[in-house]
């Protein structure tokens, strides 16, 4: 199989175990390689804030010069956080992003970011806080 250059194609949208729909890899994806850039409705701060508290809207990434509205997209508007996640948001240009493996994630694998804000950790339900904060019985 020649090696694609993205392998956004390969991105399907399911149920998720973390939250109402994710993002999984339809075949194994190598570590350091591009998943999908991140593409949208490129936005100022007024609009990014103003559709963050009138539409409720959790979709918007920041390139570190404008947003990037992608409640219109069909994949990347359901990657779901992690707090050890298996990609990593690097820059890309004015109107995109770039979703990078960060290691090698296998076919069926949900594709997961660190969404990179503070109030997600004071009650992060993601599969590793949730692992992490299980306690288990002491044995007798």
């Amino acid at each position: 199989m020649k090696t694609p250059k993205s392998y956004e194609e390969f991105v399907v949208v399911k149920d998720s175990e973390i939250h109402g729909k994710g993002i999984f890899a339809g075949c194994d994806i190598p570590k350091k390689s591009l998943v999908m850039p991140i593409k949208g409705e490129v936005i100022d701060g007024y609009e990014c804030e103003r559709r963050e508290e009138e539409d409720d809207n959790v979709y918007i990434f920041w390139n570190g010069e404008t947003y990037i509205d992608t409640a219109k997209t069909q994949t990347i508007k359901f990657i779901n956080h992690d707090c050890e996640p298996n990609c990593d948001v690097l820059d890309g240009d004015e109107e995109s992003l770039l979703l990078y493996s960060n290691r090698e994630i296998k076919k069926g694998e949900e594709i997961t970011i660190d969404y990179g804000y503070e109030e997600i950790y004071e009650s992060c339900t993601c599969r590793t806080c949730m692992i992490n904060n299980q306690t288990f019985p002491e044995a007798s």
